[in-house]
This record gives structure tokens, C-alpha cells and sequence, in this order.
């Protein structure tokens, strides 16, 4: 026994040893400045690197030509704090890329080319703390529960994108948040932006460029104004305007009473029929015992 176990000694620590140096392992064409940080920043990738150490906390992808980011991702890297992709050609992330990201702090997606933020996007990644969207030209929607459960949120950047409406609930769902970036969109002043104006104003001092710095187009003439040069009664005639919610209900109501009405009738012309038939009865039984 015991010179079995003498052979398998070595064994195992060349065994150990090798997945322990394995776990330091810096991918080609990146730097690995510590054991927790590979730096893969301006290296013409056109994929995400393999062979990345399980244990990275600091992932830096920026400035490179990746198109999409496997689903799987990020499964592997749960002690991942530090991630940074801006400068790339990300058209949209795949649903469940950032769900395992449950100690992300910094996320960075500016300037790339994402079109849409949907529900669940975020996932479990309540400990983010900074989030960069901005730059974005192509993004245009943004769902209302695409940062449900970022409840750590302080930073938010949305700044130069291509959104012209925002729902309102999408800000409310963020009870940390302490600076925001709106500017360089190409809102619309309508009542569909009424809502967001008036967030806006009650949390200027979230804005570190003011309202000044954001701009929407009027909708008579086009004409670019802003915030600042707005009020609350710029959109007083929003006021008695009916959402597309609104116009359902009242369709529906209408459907319903319209509906209600036509079995009320048919139910009392079944019952006025009924009693003419029965006092119809009654008389010719009258006649037949007079006659």
C-alpha cells in the first residue's frame, strides 16, 4: 500500500501544480499585470480571448472589433468586479449574458452599436454601481424593466444615443441612483415626454451638466430647445391627453356597454314576447269558457 502511495504522490502535486499555474495563464495578444487583471485593450480581437484565468476580476476588452458575447460568458468568472468593453461592434446582448454577474461593479457598453436594452438584461447584478451605455447611436429602446434589481445603481450614462422617448418607470426602479446622463438625444417634446420632464426637474441635481445640456425638438416646427428653457406648463395640454392605455379602456369600455346594451334588449324583448304569448292564452281561454 504504501508504495502505492509513493508513486502517487508526485503524480498529484504535478497534478495540483499544473492547474494552480493554469490558473494564471495570460490569453495571447493580452497583458497580465497582476494576477487578477488581463488587459486585452486595442489588440484587433474580433472574439472574446480564451484561456481566460477563472479568477479575473479586472476584464479589460476595450477598443476592439467583438461582435457579440457568448451567453456563457460570464458563468465561469464569478469573482469578475471590473468589466470593460466600450469601443466595439456589439449590436445587442445575448438574454442571460450578465445573470451570473452578481459581483459586477462597473460595466462599460459605451460606443458600440446596441440597438435595444430589453427586460432582464441586468439580471442578478445587484451590486453594479456603474453602468456606461452612452454613445450608443443606434439604441432607441430601452424597456421599462431593463434595470429591474439594480438596486446599487449610483451612475447611469445613456448620453449621446438615439432614444427620443423613455418611460419614466425605467428611472423610478433605480433607488440608488445619484448621477445621470441624458444629453445628446434626439428627444421629442411630447406629451409621451411629460412624465420624463417632470422626473427630470425633481431630480436636476442628478444631471452634472443641468437640464441646460439636454435637448428636445418641439413638435410643430422641429425646433431643437432646452430643458431648461422649459416648464411644467409647456405640456399643460398633455394634461387631458389619453395615453394609448387609456384609448384601450375606453375602447373596451365602450365594447362592454355596447355589448351589455344589446342583451338587456334582447332579454326584455324575450320577456315583452313572453307576457304578450301568456295574456294572448289567457283571452282565448276566457272566450272558450264564455262561448
Amino acid at each position: 500500500m504504501i508504495p502505492c502511495v509513493n508513486w502517487l504522490q508526485p503524480f498529484l502535486v504535478f497534478i495540483s501544480s499544473t492547474l494552480l499555474a493554469g490558473g494564471h495563464i495570460c490569453p495571447s495578444s493580452c497583458l497580465c499585470p497582476d494576477h487578477h487583471t488581463v488587459d486585452c485593450t486595442s489588440q484587433g480581437l474580433t472574439t472574446v480571448p480564451d484561456f481566460i484565468p477563472l479568477d479575473v476580476r479586472r476584464l479589460l476588452l476595450s477598443n476592439n472589433w467583438i461582435p457579440w458575447i457568448p451567453s456563457d460568458f460570464l458563468v465561469f468568472y464569478s469573482d469578475l468586479v471590473y468589466l470593460d468593453i466600450r469601443n466595439n461592434s456589439l449590436s445587442q446582448l445575448e438574454p442571460g449574458t450578465l445573470s451570473t454577474s452578481s459581483k459586477l461593479v462597473f460595466l462599460d457598453l459605451g460606443s458600440n452599436n446596441l440597438t435595444e436594452i430589453s427586460s432582464g438584461t441586468f439580471g442578478e447584478s445587484s451590486n453594479l454601481i456603474k453602468l456606461r451605455l452612452g454613445n450608443n447611436p443606434y439604441l432607441n429602446m430601452v424597456d421599462r424593466d431593463a434595470f429591474t434589481g439594480l438596486t446599487s445603481l449610483r451612475e447611469l450614462e445613456m448620453e449621446r444615443n438615439g432614444l427620443t422617448a423613455l418611460d419614466v418607470t425605467v428611472l423610478e426602479s433605480l433607488p440608488s441612483l445619484r448621477m445621470l446622463r441624458l444629453e445628446g438625444n434626439p428627444w421629442l417634446c411630447n406629451c409621451h415626454f411629460a412624465k420624463l420632464f417632470a422626473w427630470l426637474t425633481e431630480n436636476q441635481h442628478k444631471l452634472p451638466q443641468g437640464m441646460g445640456a439636454i435637448e428636445c425638438s418641439l413638435p410643430l416646427d422641429g425646433r431643437r430647445v432646452p430643458l431648461s428653457l422649459l416648464s411644467e406648463d409647456s405640456f399643460q395640454e398633455c394634461r387631458g391627453a389619453l395615453t394609448l392605455t387609456d384609448y384601450f379602456i375606453v375602447i373596451f369600455s365602450g365594447i362592454s356597454v355596447s355589448v351589455a346594451a344589446i342583451v338587456a334588449s334582447f332579454f326584455l324583448a324575450s320577456t315583452v314576447h313572453c307576457f304578450q304569448r301568456l295574456s294572448k292564452g289567457s283571452k282565448g281561454d276566457e272566450e272558450e269558457g264564455n262561448d
